[in-house]
This record gives structure tokens, sequence and C-alpha cells, in this order.
């Protein structure tokens, strides 16, 4: 069984909320895996995404098919902690522990053949001149559409109570 490894070390993050995003992954297909993070409105669900596609690059470099490969593995330990204080009452100080956490990420082949339910579809880059046509477009859309409205008028208390002058 072949298999493709990632790393991520000092993410910092607490080992606690990001095994919740490590946890959910577990034992999922790659594109499966893939499409749960980016749905996942969790912050760690970001860095975990990354080394998950850093996992595939490194798995599609060791000749392995993609559609075969899956979480076997993912674990989250603790790193080293960063300690400060914050000053408290009557001179006192109390500890901070600056957490951080290390992520071991192992993807396996699986032997059956598993057809992917989606297809993740990532947005291809586009040019510096297209992109500067496209906001100037937006821009005459939005100043014909502010030419055309018109203000609307207050009626009632609201409009007789903004009218009046300062006493």
């Amino acid at each position: 069984m072949k298999t493709a490894t990632a790393k991520l070390n000092h993410l910092r993050m607490a080992p606690r909320k990001t095994r919740l995003i490590a946890n959910m992954i577990k034992g999922l297909s790659a594109n499966e895996a893939e499409a749960q993070l980016l749905l996942n409105p969790r912050k760690a669900s970001e860095p975990i995404l990354k080394l998950l596609r850093s996992a595939i690059a490194n798995g599609k470099q060791k000749n392995i098919q993609l559609e075969n490969l899956f979480v076997k593995e993912i674990r989250v330990d603790q790193g080293p902690m960063l300690k400060r204080f914050m000053p408290r009452a009557q001179g006192r100080a109390t500890p901070i522990q600056k957490k951080t956490s290390h992520i071991t990420l192992i993807l396996a082949e699986s032997e059956k053949i598993k057809k992917p339910r989606f297809k993740i579809v990532k947005p291809e880059r586009i040019k510096k001149s297209v992109a500067e046509k496209i906001k100037k477009e937006k821009l005459d859309l939005k100043e014909e559409s502010m030419k055309e409205a018109k203000p609307v008028e207050k009626s009632g208390f609201g409009r007789k109570m903004f009218r009046r002058k300062s006493i």
C-alpha cells in the first residue's frame, strides 16, 4: 500500500480545536475530505485543507492514483507553548499559554476504486489586465444604476422628526 505524507509544525492554534476538524475527515476519501474542509466554517479547517492538498501533491509525485487516496491517519500533537503573562489587580500577573499544534497527515491508496461523488473545481486565475476590465465594467454599471435611482422621500413621523432644527 502506497502512502503520501505531509506535516505541518508550529501551527498557532490550540490542538484541541484542531482535533475537532481532524477527526471529522479521518477515514474519508481525499476528494470528500477536501469538500468537507471547504465547507466547514471553523478556522482550523483552512490550514488542514492546505495540508491535505500538499499531501495529495506528494501522492502525485509518487504516481499514486488520486481517485484511490483516502485519509489513513491524521494526528494532531501539541507543539511548544508560548508563555505570556497578563497583568491583573493588586500587582499580580496571571499566566497565558499560547498553544501550538503539530499535524501529521497520511494518505494511503485503497485497493477498491471508488468513484468520486462530486468534483471540486478550482477557479482559474485571471490576468491583471482582464481583472481591471471587469472592475471598470462593474463601476460603469454601478454609476448607471445610481443615475437612474431617485432618492426615496421619507414620509410621516420620521420625515417630521429629522427635518426639525435642533433646539
